[in-house]
């Protein structure tokens, strides 16, 4: 269906929110059915806000095909500004909530699991000591999720891995781990102080969710060498690793810092690796820092002068 083109000024007070957020949604999942569905409203309603949203902007936004939608020329600009527009509006409500509950800020951080196992925790209770009224809000997903929420607004930095696409966004180094061999002290792996990648790919791993950095970066690593990582068991928290490594289910690669405080009431040995790139980066991203909220800026303040851990 055409939309009919207009050439009158377009009346900024009748956008509609909701309608932009239906935009959004339906445009990152690329159906209208599954961004109805993520809105949490039935297709009927939601072509119909599509239908007036497209009516009042005077242009299609959406082209429909089989396989979807995609944004049309018109549609890219407004996806473009609604994301600026849908964040500012939702940290301002975020805001204003906070001091109606007695906080005096509200710092939105999405992270990988990485993060938690050390940078985070440390990095947290350094700035909660400094900025006690500053509520903090965490969310534990893959780089990627993490980096689509800054991106979209949904979040203000993301910690995330350093093989993780980031156009758009701004980064820096906020953490630097080396990945070790976590293996039973009794296994024959742990009587030598370094192990060669391709010796630890002979035996059953226990890994994360293959999408996550860690996992893609090391069947990256096993793929260079013409051999495949065998992932015995998936779990979703280091935590989770060192015990089923525990369990004599499988060896495991994962950060040192992660690892070290688990490994020894486990019966756990760390082992340095050779033949795999072990220096792995954390980075914490964002998308315009002229634009962070002040708790926020002062987290990113907090990692840029060294009081976090590196």
């Amino acid at each position: 269906m055409n939309t009919p083109q207009s050439s009158a000024p377009i009346n900024l007070g009748r956008f509609d929110l909701g309608s932009l957020r239906l935009f959004l949604m339906t445009v990152e999942a690329g159906s209208l059915t599954a961004g109805a569905d993520r809105y949490g409203i039935s297709l009927a309603a939601a072509s119909k806000r599509m239908a007036e949203l497209e009516a009042h902007v005077g242009h299609p936004l959406l082209e429909r095909s089989k396989r979807g939608v995609v944004p049309t020329p018109a549609g890219q600009t407004l996806q473009r500004h609604a994301i600026e527009l849908v964040a500012q509006l939702e940290q301002m409500a975020l805001a204003l909530n906070d001091f109606r509950h007695g906080t005096q800020g509200h710092l939105r951080i999405w992270a990988n699991t990485s993060a938690f196992g050390h940078f985070l925790p440390t990095t947290l209770a350094r700035f909660s000591a400094l900025h006690p009224g500053i509520k903090v809000d965490l969310e534990d997903v893959l780089s990627e999720e993490a980096a689509r929420a800054v991106a979209t607004g949904v979040a203000e930095l993301a910690v995330i891995g350093d093989n993780t696409p980031t156009e758009g966004l701004h980064t820096l180094p906020c953490e630097t781990d080396e990945l070790v061999l976590l293996v039973p002290a009794g296994h024959a792996l742990a009587v030598r102080e370094t192990v060669a990648f391709t010796d630890a790919l002979d035996h059953d791993f226990v890994g994360m969710n293959r999408s996550t950095s860690l996992m893609r970066h090391i069947a990256a690593a096993a793929g260079a060498c013409g051999r495949v990582m065998h992932a015995r068991v998936q779990v979703r928290s280091f935590d989770a690793m060192c015990r089923m490594v525990s369990a004599g289910l499988g060896l495991a690669i994962l950060p040192r810092a992660s690892a070290l405080p688990l490994a020894p009431a486990l019966g756990l040995v760390l082992r340095r690796l050779d033949g795999l790139w072990t220096r792995r980066r954390l980075l914490l991203a964002m998308r315009d820092r002229q634009q962070l909220s002040p708790p926020a800026r002062a987290f990113v303040e907090l990692v840029e002068a060294g009081d976090a851990p590196r």
